[in-house]
């Protein structure tokens, strides 16, 4: 957690050094005119440069406080040194295919007609709670 804190540092350093190199360059292209200026571009990439450091004090503080290192950030550890339960999944499960061409039918409804959306709304909710309840019935049922 470490190297992460670390890198996030180096981020904020890089763009708050764009954020001055774009400032520069805007300034020089207009000549310094205060009413030409362009100040969006200079406000987001110092903010880009603020949120690196503020999730790079996060990670730096989490990495004191956790009292150790974790095995994902020691060399020598092994994939069994940690936790190895990751979830569980259904490989013969067909309900995230519906729910991707439900939701395709939403997308496709605003950026052709929106009664369209209102076909794949219901289709999305359906497929949502199949997807989640599917342990419970049939086959499979727990």
């Amino acid at each position: 957690m470490r190297t992460n804190a670390i890198i996030m540092y180096v981020i904020g350093v890089f763009f708050l050094i764009s954020a001055a190199g774009y400032t520069i360059w805007v300034g020089n292209t207009v000549n310094w005119d205060p009413n030409h200026l362009e100040w969006v571009g200079t406000v987001a990439l110092t903010l880009t440069s603020i949120l690196g450091f503020f999730v790079g004090f996060y990670l730096g503080r989490v990495h004191k406080a956790q009292g150790g290192e974790l095995p994902q950030d020691i060399l020598t550890a092994d994939i069994d040194d940690d936790d190895p339960e990751v979830g569980h999944f259904a490989p013969w499960s067909w309900w995230p295919l519906v729910l991707g061409g439900a939701l395709a039918l939403v997308f496709l409804g605003l950026a052709v007609g929106t009664w369209i959306s209102f076909i794949g709304g219901p289709l999305v909710l359906i497929a949502i709670v199949g997807w989640n309840y599917e342990f419970y019935r049939g086959h499979f049922a727990r």
